[in-house]
């Protein structure tokens, strides 16, 4: 274990943010070890994994930051027209959709280019143009951070909802996610429906795409409107895309008739908290360190210099803003440490 360690590395926005203690975990025994020792009992913990959706509000972070990073992918069945795969929780998962796609195999495509780890993915229930994990999520295996027990969730355990799960509210902080499987498909129709899918295809004179033709054109998209981290801090849609009901979007509709919208279910209406923000007049904001990416209002940067909480104060910023435009509520995606 490593003492004041800083964390810009491990978190997508860039912030020099410095962990009292901080420890990789590349196997599960080492996850059993560290739960039964004194400073994990003692000191307050936080388990990152991949830190693509994590923003640090504080310089120093007074406890321990344990960063999973176990690697392996197998097959756990292999039938006629399903398969089902498991993935270990540090599994890169840009890295393992596309060896999905390349398999040939649906039910994660949509998801392509999400930056971020396996572990993670179901804590957030991450969701793209139409899909959600939960969507192919079969059940995920855990640890029980304070009795070191190992627990199975299957997906009615998780209480999957937009952008929610158990693991994010009534259970956060009390399990480490370890390995994740899926029920995938080899044959299933594709959903090119959502967003500007159709006509990226139609602009490359795609036709009948493939698994990994559709994979491909979903890189693309979100490369042409989403910042590189490498370059630019961000922890990509800072905001969940507010569900509205159905009176209140008509009412609005009147004002706005290009508001762009989704039907939900419920009869509810969900309406893209990028369009709200735009409309705001926020897209493309900046000062000397933070901003609203000008290529998609949904996305707070981080251009360097900064500290988390000046992203926090931006963020309010725009929801007050929104608010008082709209009469909407927009909320944090974001997991604020």
């Amino acid at each position: 274990m490593k003492t004041n360690v800083n964390l810009r590395p491990y978190n997508s926005f860039g912030f020099d943010a410095v962990a009292k203690c901080f420890t990789e975990i590349n196997d599960i025994q080492q996850i059993e070890e560290l739960i039964q020792s004194d400073i994990f009992q003692l000191e307050e913990h936080l388990i990152l994994s991949g830190g693509n959706n994590v923003l640090f509000q504080n310089d120093f972070f007074d406890g321990i930051v344990v960063y999973i990073n176990t690697k392996g992918i197998e097959i756990l069945k292999d039938g006629e027209n399903e398969v089902i795969i498991r993935a270990q929780a540090g599994e890169d998962w840009p890295d393992f959709v596309r060896y999905t796609a390349e398999k040939g195999w649906h039910g994660l495509e949509n998801l392509a280019h999400i930056p971020g780890k396996v572990g993670a993915a179901p804590v957030q229930n991450i969701g793209a143009y139409g899909m959600e994990l939960k969507d192919s999520f079969l059940r995920c295996e855990t640890i029980d951070i304070a009795s070191g027990t190992k627990r199975t969730f299957a997906k009615e355990d998780c209480r999957f909802g937009y952008r929610e799960s158990v693991f994010k509210n009534r259970l956060k902080g009390q399990y480490i996610i370890t390995s994740v499987d899926f029920l995938l498909k080899k044959n299933a129709p594709l959903h090119l429906e959502y967003g500007n899918i159709k006509v990226y295809l139609e602009q490359n004179g795609i036709e009948k795409p493939t698994l990994l033709q559709l994979h491909d054109a979903i890189c693309a998209i979100r490369d042409a409107k989403l910042p590189d981290v490498k370059q630019i801090g961000s922890a990509g849609s800072f905001f969940k895309n507010p569900v509205i009901e159905k009176a209140q979007f008509e009412a609005l509709q009147k004002d706005y008739p290009n508001m762009p919208h989704y039907d939900e279910p419920n009869g509810k209406v969900k309406v893209p908290a990028g369009w709200l923000i735009e409309h705001a007049g926020w897209k493309g904001w900046r000062n000397e360190h933070v901003g609203v990416y000008d290529k998609q209002a949904l996305v707070l940067v981080h251009y360097g210099g900064g500290k988390g909480h000046d992203i926090v104060d931006l963020a309010q910023r725009i929801q007050d803003s929104v608010k008082a435009t709209f009469g909407i509520a927009i909320s944090p995606e974001v997991n604020i440490v």
